[in-house]
């Protein structure tokens, strides 16, 4: 599994090498598994309606419920249609991860199989939702997107959470139900960090995240900033969530998406609702990397990273 996890995810490989021991296997396994069902989700080659198949008999493996032979001829289908080679490489090995579920501390392996039936379900909303590019279709309320946040990704801090006290004490100085309050909102937070930069390439697919109450009753730059303001709580909850972190090492794998999230909120600030992708520059994200490893030393310091990043103010990332 490492050699795979190498292979096709380095940067999140390099990252989870700051963890403790206990921890890698289990979340490097649920990394692969839950990004080889958002390739099945996003292989638009495919249709939707055998990729919410796969997706089903996947999660059905997964669970415990079925072989992973039963899905063989679909994932060679599937990575016969990838157009990067890290996607294809993940499709092709996934039989042995798949294998590898079994091999988990119990405890370990039902937390998997909870959270990837989670983010599953969230990704076959995703499918059944929205129908082919040249149709827009958007969500109708706050409350589906909130919905959809939690269901792929607001269940990963809850994931994480269960996994640190259980497998890597003493995990954090604030008591496990606080704990997994902020790391569901950090979750969340970041999936509509990811939403907002994305929104134009997501409206090219059909696909309209900012609900549809909202946008008949204030201008779309509007709904947009408020929006941006939610994703902003939750992912300051995450440096709240990161704070409370005994061990530096984890505290620096986990604040690192914050970290970057509050550089892509200063990014959305001044682009608004444009289209237009924004994205941090891998410059600026090596010196974040930088700033954050030092940084992750003291919650203090942490904390006045984080805003100096997503106030904009953080020179040196931003030369």
């Amino acid at each position: 599994m490492k050699a795979i996890l190498k292979s096709v995810a380095r940067s999140f490989y390099l990252t989870i090498r700051f963890l403790p021991r206990p921890l890698r296997e289990p979340v490097g396994l649920a990394y692969l598994l839950a990004r080889a069902t958002d390739t099945i989700a996003d292989t638009a080659e495919i249709p939707a309606t055998l990729r919410l198949t796969t997706l089903h008999s996947l999660g059905q493996v997964v669970a415990g419920k079925a072989e992973p032979a039963t899905i063989a001829g679909e994932l060679r289908d599937f990575a016969a249609k990838q157009r990067n080679q890290s996607e294809k490489t993940l499709i092709e090995n996934l039989p042995g991860c798949l294998d590898y579920i079994a091999r988990t501390q119990p405890a370990d392996r039902e937390d998997i199989r909870a959270v990837l039936a989670t983010i599953v379900r969230g990704q076959s909303l995703d499918l059944e939702r929205f129908g082919p590019p040249n149709e827009t279709t958007s969500l109708q309320n706050a409350a589906e997107l909130e919905e959809y946040t939690y269901l792929v990704a607001g269940c990963v801090g809850e994931f994480w959470t269960k996994l640190g006290f259980r497998d890597a004490p003493p995990f954090a100085n604030r008591p496990p139900n606080e704990m997994i309050a902020l790391g569901v909102a950090y979750g969340q937070g970041l999936q509509l960090l990811n939403i907002l930069r994305d929104r134009g390439a997501d409206l090219t697919q059909g696909r309209g995240y900012l609900p549809a109450d909202d946008l008949a009753h204030a201008p779309e730059a509007e709904v947009f900033a408020r929006w941006l303001d939610r994703a902003e709580a939750g992912i300051s909850a995450g440096i709240e969530y990161c704070a409370a972190l005994t061990n530096w090492r984890v505290r620096f794998a986990t604040a690192l998406p914050a970290l970057i999230g509050g550089r892509t909120i200063a990014l959305l600030r001044v682009a608004g609702a444009a289209e237009r992708k924004v994205k941090v520059p891998r410059r600026e994200v090596r010196r974040i990397l930088a700033g954050g490893l030092l940084a992750s030393a003291s919650p203090i310091a942490l904390h006045a990273l984080y805003d100096r990043l997503r106030a904009g103010r953080d020179e040196k990332a931003a030369a």
